[in-house]
């Protein structure tokens, strides 16, 4: 996501470096390429030179002080010119009402049903709430099974009515439904198409101005680029929705319709889908996903994830173990489980600051920890508990039930003991704690 404008802005940040001075030459061809740099990431011409523009007014209006280099203080002006750009404020999403009501709408393919799942999951987990599903697409059996199958997996029942090809009679039925069994959330899927259509755009009016939804959510496909922000302007002259969602950015996306869609439909952009995983939903911060642009990681969506995962009792059991030099294999399997639990590890890579940058071009393989959990899995509860006891018979035991080799096995109790080493000394484990979930909460 973004690698290729990230990479292009760096270049051209280059242009103004060692100059003293910002000066109407050096920030016109820094400028220049900045320009290049957004229409290569599929972002619209008008756009790109208004920021553009706008970004060269401020830099000449800046007294540089002389402890800010120029470069900086464009890289600073130009961060918050992209955060701007995106919306500036993160929006939440609005679930008043009794019940509140969610009518989801977007093409066929981009995702829409599944971020539906998703949503579901995401208020059911991150805000308490209790969410009915309802199976709008009528045209479609593959969506309505879909959509009981996300259902099923984040344990959200979901409403169908075989035979009612009325989409209106079918959202307000499931209303109904939602308010019989005291849900306080209805979340209405409904139809897409290949293409927008006459016929489309009517249903979709109508399902609308029946249900009088608290929320109108409009779901683009990111990869689609420009053409994600044609249609989203389409689809809101017609249905004026209240947010937009865009899916798959971990994918080979230039990231234009992340950049252009706000200023063009004048609505915010509220969640991004970041994989194929129902947990894959972020709510979207304009000002980080600046940081993210400009290389600058993203260090605050890392640590909430991680409040997300790590119990803060268990943070403190886990520091007494520490301090007392009793942390051992099956503790290290408990972290390993809970950080795959916040997302996939390259994702997770791109927030910290500066590394995403070295390892862009590694491929970070989800299954990075299989040989680990393969190798602590064969090993018998009391070896896990006290890894001292590791003699070389039990090494090469360890190493043919894990289907590897002696080496990989001794490897791993190099790191381990290092590791150890490193969190006793971090002040007696307190560091180590605190990042395992004892840090004050984000607000």
């Amino acid at each position: 996501m973004f690698d290729n404008l990230s990479e292009r802005l760096e270049r051209s940040f280059k242009l103004i470096k060692g100059e003293g001075k910002i000066t109407e030459v050096n920030v016109a061809e820094t400028l220049k390429d900045v320009r290049r740099a957004l229409l290569d990431a599929d972002v619209n011409y008008k756009i790109a030179k208004s920021f553009t523009d706008t970004v060269k007014e401020k830099a000449m209006g800046q007294n540089v002080l002389t402890a800010v280099k120029p470069e900086q203080m464009i890289v600073k002006i130009v961060h918050d010119e992209l955060a701007d750009l995106m919306g500036g404020e993160t929006q939440d999403i609005n679930i008043k009402g009794s019940p509140a009501i969610i009518l989801i709408a977007g093409l066929q393919g981009s995702g829409k049903t599944t971020f539906t799942g998703k949503l579901a999951n995401y208020l059911k987990t991150k805000k308490g709430k209790s969410p009915l599903l309802v199976a709008g697409d009528i045209y479609r059996p593959a969506a309505i099974n879909q959509l009981i199958v996300l259902g099923e997996q984040v344990s959200v029942p979901v409403f169908t009515e075989a035979g009612n090809n009325d989409p209106v009679d079918l959202a307000l039925k499931g209303i109904k439904e939602a308010k019989r069994l005291g849900h306080d959330i209805v979340i209405v899927d409904t139809a897409g198409r290949l293409a927008i259509d006459e016929e489309m755009m009517k249903e979709i009016e109508a399902v609308k101005k029946a249900i009088k939804p608290t929320e109108t959510l409009f779901v683009v496909d990111s990869m689609t680029g420009q053409d994600a922000v044609n249609t989203a302007k389409e689809f809101n002259d017609r249905i004026d929705f209240d947010g937009v969602v865009l899916t798959k950015l971990d994918g080979d996306t230039r990231g234009g319709a992340a950049l252009s869609i706000r200023k063009v439909v004048d609505k915010p952009i509220k969640f991004v889908g970041t994989g194929e995983k129902l947990d894959a939903l972020d709510v979207f911060h304009p000002s980080r996903m600046a940081d993210r642009i400009l290389g600058m990681g993203d260090i605050v969506s890392l640590v909430e994830r991680a409040q997300e995962q790590f119990d803060e009792k268990e943070a403190q059991k886990l520091q007494k173990k520490i301090a007392k030099n009793q942390f051992n294999f099956d503790d290290f399997l408990s972290q390993i489980s809970q950080i795959k639990k916040m997302g996939n590890l390259k994702d997770l890579v791109s927030m910290i600051p500066g590394i995403g940058k070295a390892l862009k071009n590694i491929d970070i393989d989800d299954n990075a920890f299989k040989g680990i959990e393969a190798i602590i899995s064969s090993m018998t509860p009391a070896e896990r508990a006290e890894p001292s006891i590791l003699n070389g018979s039990r090494r090469k035991r360890i190493a043919a039930g894990a289907g590897t080799n002696i080496q990989e096995v001794n490897k791993l109790i190099k790191q381990f003991d290092e590791t150890k080493k490193m969190m006793k000394m971090m002040s007696g484990g307190k560091n180590m704690a605190r990042m395992m979930g004892g840090m004050p909460k984000m607000r």
